[in-house]
């Protein structure tokens, strides 16, 4: 993948990776998260009922617990938006050129740009793997862009369609004929013409 070249819609694009996690990234947790979420608001309620009883001051109990639990809420949401910890950034120290993109861990585009890359090393001579986690997102991608700039998609009139994509991207994106994994060249040709949609 050493002249690939994405553009911004392709690379702000989030979504889960097929591929193994990322070395230091944190686990979501699932339904215990929440719940640990909801017992930490019922203690704090509890301290803060108490704490105000010592004081004269009366405050009504959903009061004090729906204001936790905001703020609780409020920091589980925005907890994953935080820069990563400062000795955690990856350095690079140049030397010979590989052509490869080098970013610190804080730069959104550099993780974006490394999750596609890695999303297309996984799928590289798997056709299946190809089939299950490149097309789906190149086909949003199309969806999006047919949208966006002709108000249809794939599924609503596809032979306008198939006609603005042209042929290549068609048969690529087309599930049901797609049996090998392409080129990079093929590849990104294809990105090439959906940026053009």
């Amino acid at each position: 993948m050493s002249q690939s070249s994405a553009s911004i819609d392709d690379l702000l694009q989030h979504e889960e990776e097929p591929v193994g996690d990322e070395p230091g990234r944190r686990e979501r947790p699932g339904l215990g998260g929440w719940l640990r979420t909801a017992a930490s608001a019922g203690a704090l309620t509890a301290v803060t009922i108490v704490g105000m009883r010592l004081f004269g001051v009366a405050l009504p109990v959903v009061a004090v617990l729906s204001g936790w639990l905001a703020l609780l809420l409020l920091r589980r949401v925005t907890g994953p938006l935080r820069p990563p910890p400062p000795g955690r950034r990856r350095s690079y120290s140049g030397g010979e050129d590989d052509s490869r993109y080098r970013f610190s861990g804080e730069d959104a585009l550099g993780r974006a740009v490394a999750r596609w890359e890695r999303r297309l090393a996984w799928s590289q001579g798997e056709p299946d793997r190809f089939a299950r986690g490149v097309l789906p997102p190149l086909g949003e991608l199309a969806d999006d862009r047919l949208r966006q700039r002709h108000g249809l998609d794939r599924r609503s009139d596809p032979t306008r369609a198939r006609a603005l994509l042209g042929e290549e991207v068609w048969a690529l994106l087309d599930t049901t004929t797609t049996r090998h994994t392409p080129s990079p060249r093929d590849l990104a040709a294809v990105i090439a013409r959906l940026e053009k949609v």
